[in-house]
């Protein structure tokens, strides 16, 4: 009834798959089946208790409830500074060359809305995080799919890239640590990416939430970069702080092209919440070892998942970073989405079909490790 009212810009864009099966879940459970839901990548474990005490200290600034500064407070944008050169070993000026944002997932789209116009394409994962087509299209540019491969250690197949018409190419999405096969990239690969998205003039964003988690050690694209290199990359302590809820980020590069994001930014928000940010100034002071207590908790969950995996007869790489486990389906599984529905009918059991990141994920499933142990033993319990 209201189809004719609808902005053009919603066309081939559905509502997130995720959003649908929760409802899904929802209806089972009401029916009685307890979903086992190992599907969302949103930590269950606790934010470390000193942040959470400087929330509530927050609380206490006299100006804590009114409008902020669109940068965030200059503490933060410092304290990003610091956490970036502590651990990357990265340089940013925190006034030019950070941006503070509520959650990574809002500077995708501020970025595609920053830069694109109709007729731009933009270079996308495939397998990837549904996000980036979504932005891009509801900013009227056109994704353009470039395919991770396992054969290829699901890195980009650049020598592909460069023999395809890239005119109309403006910027280009990669996600490593990627999501969701938990494929790595190092400063050689990175690098590489670099050097062909300067010869072709494109600005390249590194989306960088998982250097952290289950890693040897964090690393950046940022790293011995040029000030003048069309290049940035968002950060995030939804995943490595357990603060997902808390909608906390960063925008961090090239000064020039983050004045333009501001820009698109203020428009669209009023500051986050002070409290939220003198509690961010003080996760990212946390040292080494409180990475290691969430990965130790992670590592355990993964175990748990291989057994399930190896149950269901799935096939996984162990070679695999990040909250989640890629795996393949058994062999004479029709597809993704059929075994997960499958999983669903069969077992009570939630895991997402790989088709829901890119066409290259269609015989794959995607088991999150944010559950409770006795969650992922319920489930060795139900498939045995």
């Amino acid at each position: 009834m209201v189809d004719h009212l609808t902005s053009h810009r919603l066309s081939g864009i559905g509502e997130y798959y995720f959003s649908k099966k929760l409802r899904e879940m929802d209806r089972l459970n009401q029916e009685g089946k307890n979903v086992l839901n190992l599907g969302i990548g949103s930590p269950d474990l606790d934010p470390p208790e000193e942040v959470k005490k400087a929330l509530v200290n927050g609380l206490n600034d006299p100006n804590f409830h009114r409008y902020q500064s669109y940068k965030g407070i200059p503490e933060l944008r410092s304290g990003f500074s610091d956490w970036y050169k502590k651990f990357y070993n990265v340089t940013l000026d925190p006034d030019t060359e950070i941006l503070p944002l509520m959650g990574s997932k809002e500077g995708i789209m501020h970025i595609c809305m920053a830069f694109l116009n109709e007729g731009d394409e933009v270079l996308i994962p495939n397998p990837g995080y549904p996000t980036y087509a979504s932005a891009v299209k509801l900013a009227g540019s056109t994704p353009n799919y470039y395919d991770l491969k396992e054969e290829n250690d699901y890195l980009p197949d650049l020598e592909t890239l460069e023999s395809t018409d890239l005119s109309k190419v403006k910027l280009m999405w990669v996600n490593y640590p990627h999501m969701p096969t938990g494929t790595s990239a190092n400063r050689e690969v990175f690098q590489k990416i670099r050097n062909f998205c300067s010869r072709h003039n494109i600005i390249l964003v590194n989306d960088n939430p998982y250097s952290f988690t289950m890693t040897e050690k964090p690393v950046s694209i940022l790293e011995n970069r040029d000030s003048n290199e069309l290049l940035l990359e968002l950060n995030s302590l939804s995943k490595s702080h357990n603060m997902s809820g808390w909608r906390i980020g960063s925008l961090n590069g090239n000064a020039a092209l983050i004045e333009k994001v501001l820009i698109f930014k203020s428009n669209m928000d009023s500051g986050m919440f002070k409290p939220v940010m003198y509690a961010t100034v003080e996760a990212l002071k946390l040292e080494q070892s409180w990475y290691d207590s969430v990965n130790e908790k992670y590592n355990e969950r993964r175990e748990l998942v291989y057994q399930i995996a190896d149950k269901l007869g799935c096939t996984y790489r162990k070679d695999q970073v990040g909250m989640f486990v890629w795996a393949r389906i058994p062999k004479g599984e029709k597809s993704g989405e059929e075994f997960a529905d499958k999983l669903l009918n069969e077992y009570a059991l939630f895991v997402p079909p790989g088709m829901i990141f890119g066409k290259e994920g269609d015989q794959h499933i995607r088991f999150s490790l944010c559950s409770d142990p006795k969650i992922f033993k319920e489930v060795l319990k139900r498939i045995d």
